[in-house]
């Protein structure tokens, strides 16, 4: 027999303790009653004063059309404002420039689409990013570098610029001061099969690239932390209902170094949608937050299927970080809410919708 209980926690989420065909593939609900009686369910979203915050966007630099990424760029704002949220980094999850990029690292789009599109007012911050494959196609040159070269210049004709891209792949510790999550952001970009296409090929890694990457990635996991979470970052997902599927390489060469390592989250774009994933007895939420902008597109596998969560839908993401838990929630290019999780520091997961 199906049952659904719905408790209200306020005017936002309300719990959900549902045995739905999704809970087949994931243990949302196993987590949930494995935090029981020993949690108040209402405290996991009870503000922190010493929490961090932070705002990510993926697949948000079209060329042709910016409405949506302007309303999903004011939408941040808006909830910034009102919430009271003073974010102390931003993620670009990749496909940070579609089209063409005339000028480089001089182009005006920087300007226009960036430094101006998320205000340094509102978004003091560094603004943590990523390549996308977007990003490796050559129009005219490589926007890759370009990116590259932005972050070394470090200024813009009104001050310094936010953009922080220092190499393909890095190490970072969020916040600066008293750091509560790694995070080790990668470059996602290698075919899909070994060797791949001459085309394919263009826009991706080297082989040479690629096995330094997974060298770097296999030490970088080694290597003592003194945070409670370990977040990493790449714009192709592992696992997604979207449009892309599962990545094979990345489920090969990275998923078995996410589960030896007991990564706490993955977060990824590609797929212009909005999806949280959770898969039974594995350590990491898998989340997709791209729809900061470009074309949406349908999904291939319904959420009810495997979730817990997935949209169409064009939004951002937060995240809120405290020494015990992790809240991530997904909004829309109003600010209103779609769905939410918290994730505790013993890698116990709450959802809410």
């Amino acid at each position: 027999m199906c049952l659904e209980m719905m408790t209200p926690l306020g005017p936002d989420f309300h719990i959900v303790t549902g045995r739905r065909r999704f809970l087949r593939q994931t243990f949302a609900y196993s987590a949930l009653l494995a935090l029981g009686s020993k949690t108040s369910l209402s405290s996991l979203l009870i503000a922190d004063p010493t929490a961090a915050e932070l705002l990510m966007i993926g697949d948000w630099g079209y060329d042709d059309n910016h409405a949506a990424q302007s309303a999903v760029a004011a939408a941040m704002r808006r909830y910034a404002h009102s919430r009271g949220i003073n974010p102390q980094a931003l993620l670009m999850l990749g496909d940070n420039w579609y089209g063409e990029l005339a000028g480089g690292a001089h182009s005006s789009r920087w300007q226009r689409q960036f430094e101006e599109m998320y205000p340094p007012d509102v978004f003091a911050c560094p603004a943590y990013a990523i390549a996308g494959n977007h990003d490796y196609e050559r129009w005219p040159e490589s926007k890759v570098s370009a990116e590259l070269e932005y972050t070394r210049i470090g200024k813009t004709a009104t001050g310094p610029t936010r953009w922080t891209m220092p190499s393909l792949w890095y190490r970072f510790e969020f916040p600066a001061t008293k750091p509560l999550i790694t995070f080790i952001a990668l470059d996602s970009n290698m075919p899909l099969v070994d060797g791949g296409s001459g085309r394919e090929r263009e826009f991706t890694l080297t082989p040479q690239q690629q096995a330094e990457q997974l060298s770097w990635l296999k030490r970088e996991l080694e290597r003592p932390r003194t945070t409670p979470f370990l977040v990493v970052m790449g714009h192709h997902p592992v696992y997604s209902n979207g449009v892309h599927g599962d990545h094979p390489i990345l489920m090969r060469d990275w998923n078995p170094l996410f589960q030896k390592h007991k990564v706490d989250m993955y977060l990824a774009g590609h797929d212009h949608d909005m999806q949280h994933l959770e898969f039974e007895g594995h350590p990491t939420s898998f989340v997709i937050s791209g729809g900061g902008g470009a074309l949406l597109t349908n999904p291939k596998i319904d959420p009810a299927q495997r979730g817990p969560y997935g949209q169409k839908i064009y939004g951002f993401s937060h995240l809120t970080v405290s020494s015990t838990q992790m809240t991530l929630r997904h909004l829309d290019s109003n600010g209103g809410k779609l769905h939410a999780f918290v994730r505790t520091s013993r890698g116990k997961v709450v959802v809410f919708s």
